[in-house]
């Protein structure tokens, strides 16, 4: 008897496999592509039914992030009708230059030719600029969640999600998040078993337990050198609320104000107030999660009024704070994130 195949050991009988095209451009982020790759290549050589295409918009070899030479498969046009999955990698430039030429009359084009359409990372700017993603929801990187609410209203911006699934329409987090995507949908087409198998193989969770607010305003700013500042960083975040003035933390730190300045964009990457209202930001953020009144997460977080709070949410999510709130709330069982129903799918 010879020996068996991996579909055969899990019960699986050979079908047509299904078509997941990865496109690449010049710039894209090398992980980005290689991560969803890898996840369906290793699923397909445990018995799942893919077929992997990497494609360009000329079929010619693209530069990713990291200088590497990537080779495509196949034109854009090239490809026929009947792709299960299009894949749209991200890139450090979408955030903050409009899309190269032709890149969205690609995504456009792949997109008209799929069963469903995921972004990984900045990936989701693309789509939002081809219009796929009017009337849903959607992440991306958190660095960029912000920015990408405030370019396109019309999209409903979850910025904590690791992925977000929207009917056809998938987008995630930043770059590793990439795995978490594709896990996700071989799990949909193959079913819990195999992707959990593909995990393993992979050393990764199936789902990563947390959201990207485990890469929140304390945990993203780099340790600052001078012991002063790292105790004033402490006491912003241990209490959002206290006066954190600029005259405050500077008398608190017995430092000037224009050498606390100095320090903070050094160090910090921003000025001590723009600090703060992150903090705070982050904090009320928590609260409305958590149930508290647009009026009590302004007073809690240190934001003071409900005119202050909502100018803060609309400057950097998008939303004002009742909306915010009514998206996370679930009537009649207490209250349960949209990041967690996106997990459990």
């Amino acid at each position: 008897m010879g020996a068996m195949s991996a579909g055969q050991r899990h019960g699986r009988r050979r079908r047509a496999p299904r078509a997941v095209v990865v496109f690449v451009y010049d710039g894209v982020r090398l992980m980005d592509v290689a991560a969803p790759l890898e996840v369906f290549a290793t699923a397909a050589g445990l018995g799942g039914s893919y077929a992997l295409t990497v494609c360009s918009a000329d079929g010619a070899p693209v530069i990713t992030s990291t200088g590497t030479r990537l080779h495509a498969d196949a034109a854009v046009p090239e490809i026929g009708d009947g792709v299960h999955t299009v894949i749209v990698p991200g890139s450090d430039d979408l955030p903050h230059h409009p899309p190269p030429d032709g890149l969205l009359d690609a995504v456009t084009f792949l997109a008209g030719r799929s069963a469903r359409v995921a972004s990984v990372c900045t990936g989701a700017f693309a789509l939002a600029a081809a219009g796929l993603l009017d009337g849903r929801r959607a992440t991306t990187h958190w660095r960029h969640a912000a920015a990408l609410a405030r370019r396109r209203p019309a999209v409903t911006v979850d910025p904590d999600a690791i992925f977000v699934r929207d009917g056809h329409t998938y987008t995630s987090a930043g770059v590793t998040a990439g795995i978490d995507l594709a896990l996700a949908l071989v799990e949909d087409d193959e079913g819990a078993d195999l992707a959990r198998e593909v995990a393993r193989d992979l050393v990764v969770f199936l789902r990563r337990p947390g959201g990207q607010s485990q890469f929140s305003v304390a945990a993203r700013t780099p340790s600052p050198r001078h012991d002063v500042l790292r105790g004033l960083l402490d006491a912003v975040a241990g209490d959002p609320a206290a006066d954190h003035s600029l005259a405050a933390l500077a008398r608190r730190g017995g430092l000037s104000a224009r050498h606390l300045t100095r320090l903070f964009n050094e160090q910090v990457g921003s000025t001590p107030a723009a600090y703060v209202e992150s903090v705070r930001l982050e904090a009320a953020q928590a609260l409305l999660e958590a149930g508290e009144t647009v009026t009590g997460a302004a007073r809690r977080s240190g934001l003071g009024s409900d005119e202050s709070l909502r100018r803060v949410f609309l400057r950097h999510l998008g939303v004002t704070p009742s909306a915010y709130r009514a998206r996370f709330r679930t009537a009649g069982t207490g209250v349960r994130t949209a990041r967690t129903a996106v997990r459990s799918g």
